[in-house]
């Protein structure tokens, strides 16, 4: 009787599809030119700020009401009314921006996820309860509201604000997250992952959570913009961090110092161009996760 080989398989199948996963993002123009133009611009303005001195920030460092002029740096995008440099601001302003967006989406997709995954694997009681919780945030105006708890804090700071909007970013994740949770945890592999002894903490972390991956991704990159913009609103009506620069301050400052009434375009139009643009980056990125992440829509592409 001829005996019977068995060749050992490789056990770096995770890695290989990990590997096949980024380079198809590498792959795919979206992403790239989304990526591209997001990061140019963080590092732009991370970058500028390691030359921007203390003399450079305060009021009067500058002759008031310069246009945009390349005799330096400081006044590529001109100076405001009280002689600040347009530059200098966008500096500080698109970092502060960032880690707004940064702590409400991470806030938001956090909480939403965990709530969701709880609710929909457990179900019953629990599920009632986390249900009813989801609910009254959804029927909360929450525009209104941030306004309302804005308006309260006095003198908030970006990382105050970011909490604030993070706080309001959940409910949202939290349905979706439930609803794709209550189909997963029918499917035959979490049938077998129960039959194998797994207790129900490592089967939400190590079955079911890593088929969301790639919502939650494009889940955090919807709430990073949002909350982005909802800073710059808050801001632009008066209830940002008055103490610290960002995208929405630089608006409101312009607005309120009449920017516009004296025909000072740079002032205004640089951060609302840079706003236009992170959104756009950012939806482009998007668009190339959804790309790599379905293959009908993969498949479209490549036809």
């Amino acid at each position: 009787m001829a005996a019977i080989t068995v060749t050992e398989q490789p056990q770096d199948g995770p890695l290989i599809e990990r590997r096949s996963i980024f380079s198809t993002l590498l792959g795919n123009r979206k992403f790239v030119w989304g990526a591209a133009v997001f990061l140019a611009i963080w590092l732009t303005a991370i970058i500028g700020s390691q030359f921007v001195e203390p003399a450079m920030r305060r009021t009067g460092a500058y002759p008031p009401k310069l246009s945009p002029s390349f005799d330096s740096p400081a006044l590529w995008v001109g100076t405001t009314t009280l002689g600040q440099s347009v530059a200098v601001q966008w500096t500080q302003a698109v970092p502060n921006s960032m880690l707004v967006g940064l702590i409400a989406a991470a806030i938001g997709t956090s909480v939403g996820a965990i709530i969701g995954l709880l609710g929909g694997y457990y179900g019953g009681r629990v599920d009632a309860v986390l249900r009813v919780i989801v609910d009254i945030f959804l029927s909360i105006p929450s525009l209104l509201f941030l306004i309302l708890i804005a308006s309260l804090l006095k003198g908030v700071s970006v990382v105050e604000m970011a909490l604030v909007i993070g706080a309001f970013a959940w409910a949202w994740p939290a349905r979706a997250v439930r609803s794709q949770t209550l189909s997963l945890k029918e499917r035959p592999f979490v049938r077998v992952a129960k039959l194998s002894g797994m207790g129900n903490l490592e089967i939400i972390l190590r079955e079911l959570l890593p088929h969301l991956l790639a919502w939650l991704g494009a889940n955090f990159l919807n709430a990073f913009i949002a909350a982005i913009l909802a800073e710059s609103a808050l801001s632009i009506i008066g209830l940002g961090p008055a103490r610290e620069m960002t995208l929405g301050m630089m608006i409101y400052w312009a607005l309120n110092f009449g920017a516009m009434i004296q025909n000072m375009w740079w002032w205004w139009i640089t951060p609302v161009i840079t706003l236009i643009v992170l959104f756009l980056s950012l939806f482009l990125v998007h668009l190339g996760l959804d790309e790599v992440g379905n293959p009908r829509l993969r498949t479209e592409q490549g036809g």
